[in-house]
């Protein structure tokens, strides 16, 4: 059980990375990324019970599936500081015939990921998949999974909820990033969601909210509610309120950083107000 000065100083660890990557390449998605930076190291330093020795199957052992795959970096940071593969090779970010892809596939063997993702919609049926299995390996693990909310746009999410409601999957957490934001603006300006968390209910789920999801006391109590809402006979979503572009002034709260690279300049600016802490790749 890590203590929350540590975790605190791996988020921002983590954002130093998921700058350092996208910037190093000139592509990828650092708003979302920084977004979620606590709810990551939270869940893989914390809350999940998972294996570094990693096997596809995952069996007596929680499992995470990241359905909003453009957010890469923060996942390829955790897995890596967490003990999945060195550090070193987060330096290889979207290079090409490297294992970090822009988007997590499996064909390059990279362990922490079981399913391509970044196909939007997909993930909480994937994970809804594994959840099942467990069941019917008699493997009382938990299931997690995260999604955006430009994501609920896409009707697969509503088709999996309602098939996690009928089946009474309540070994199943699923996380909203609900930041407000997506590649072209707001939700609101885009595709509005109404609201959502009386859409969740009406689905049938056990709906939690958390309003500082980029506080990292909060993050924990979360998840430790969500976890302790499991098992009763209904999935669980946490609506996790964040920041985008969360830890530099001039990335947060707006989409613009969705998928834009900082520049040097913007780099230098961003990094001085992350202090370095556990050691740069």
């Amino acid at each position: 059980m890590a203590d929350i000065q540590y975790l605190e100083q791996m988020a921002t660890q983590v954002r130093r990375d998921i700058l350092r990557m996208v910037h190093a390449v000139q592509s990828g998605h650092p708003g979302g990324s920084m977004g979620c930076a606590e709810f990551f190291t939270a869940l893989y330093f914390q809350q999940m019970e998972h294996n570094t020795d990693f096997s596809m199957e995952g069996k007596n052992e929680d499992l995470f599936f990241l359905s909003n795959g453009h957010i890469s970096p923060v996942w390829y940071s955790v897995l890596a500081r967490s003990g999945y593969f060195p550090v070193e090779e987060l330096a290889t970010f979207r290079h090409l015939n490297c294992r970090l892809q822009g988007h997590p596939t499996t064909h390059e063997g990279l362990p922490g990921i079981r399913v391509a993702s970044g196909s939007l919609g997909q993930g909480l049926s994937v994970a809804l998949g594994a959840a099942l299995a467990k069941k019917m390996d008699g493997d009382d693990k938990l299931v997690y999974a995260l999604c955006g909310d430009g994501e609920l746009q896409e009707g697969q999410i509503w088709e999996a909820a309602m098939f996690a409601a009928h089946n009474k999957q309540d070994n199943v957490i699923l996380t909203v990033d609900w930041n407000g934001q997506q590649i072209d603006g707001s939700n609101d300006d885009v595709l509005s969601l109404g609201n959502l968390p009386s859409k969740w209910e009406s689905f049938g789920w056990k709906v939690l909210i958390g309003e500082k999801g980029n506080d990292m006391a909060a993050v924990l109590d979360y998840l430790a509610q969500a976890k302790a809402a499991s098992g009763q006979g209904q999935p669980v979503v946490l609506l996790l309120k964040t920041d985008m572009g969360h830890g530099v002034d001039f990335m947060s709260g707006t989409h613009a950083w969705h998928g834009k690279a900082p520049s040097d300049e913007q780099l230098a600016n961003a990094l001085a107000q992350l202090p370095e802490g556990l050691g740069d790749y």
